[in-house]
């Protein structure tokens, strides 16, 4: 029987606020079996182009990323963030390696072609380097991926977060048996965005049609749970969404997509 693997994503307020960040790292620290951490950092992105005078621009909840905008995303996502999250980590005894999809070819990627909407330097995930991703593991060492791929032609590429989440769970799937988790500040996907406890325990294709028929999905959660389903599709074991706590905690409410 394989290995279990988790990769588990990281995003919403809890990025960005240093007291929950640290709170969910030392929870993550803790896990025993092997893991991978991907992480965003949107919002950081788009309050440092606000000082540089940058205008930030998302449609379905994916950045437009222009020239200006992958040099921030750069220094915020593969720097400031990634190295934080890092250091953190290793003060609480998991020795952690931070990376983008560039580093050792992890992650290779083209520039998403423009059809309706041009998204500028964006990538889409052509493959996981596998090899290198489970040699890093077995050595020991947790992945930490930021939101970053390459063209193989020397082209940054900004890639969604919970896309690279996906690809690594997918591609890695071959090896082990991958657990995929979307961690935010909220205990799941909400019927109701105004209240927290209106939790969806269970979403399946016929579910999630009627969810976004009805409008109760939409943003930042449609590239999330389109994710999701890409990755039951390709053989990833499982997949769930909700607070961290739902990494621990036997007994706790989160929403679990299944087809």
């Amino acid at each position: 029987m394989a290995q279990e693997l988790s990769i588990i994503k990281i995003g919403g307020n809890i990025i960005e606020n240093r007291t929950e960040l640290v709170a969910f790292l030392r929870l993550f620290a803790s896990l025993k079996d092997p893991k991978i951490l991907v992480h965003g950092g949107g919002k950081l992105a788009t309050q440092l182009a606000t000082k540089l005078g940058i205008e930030s621009k998302l449609v379905g909840g994916r950045r437009i990323t222009d020239a200006q905008t992958l040099e921030v995303i750069t220094m915020v996502y593969a720097g400031l963030t990634n190295k934080n999250i890092v250091a953190e980590l290793q003060a609480n005894g998991c020795d952690a390696i931070g990376l983008s999809g560039v580093d050792g070819n992890a992650i290779q990627a083209h520039k998403r072609p423009v059809k309706d909407i041009d998204y500028g330097f964006a990538g889409d995930v052509d493959g996981v380097n596998s090899p290198l991703v489970s040699t890093l593991l077995e050595r020991g060492l947790t992945p930490v991926f930021c939101a970053m791929t390459h063209d193989g032609k020397g082209q940054l590429l900004n890639t969604n977060a919970d896309t690279i989440a996906s690809e690594l769970a997918i591609g890695l799937s071959g090896i082990y048996s991958t657990t995929l988790f979307y961690c935010f500040e909220k205990k799941g996907v909400l019927m109701d965005i105004n209240k927290e406890d209106s939790v969806i325990t269970h979403i399946d294709s016929k579910k999630y049609q009627q969810l976004l028929n009805d409008d109760i999905i939409a943003e930042g959660m449609l590239p999330k749970l389109t994710n999701c389903f890409h990755a039951l599709k390709k053989n990833v074991g499982k997949v769930c969404i909700g607070h961290p706590s739902m990494l621990t905690t036997k007994d706790e409410i989160f929403t679990t997509i299944t087809l």
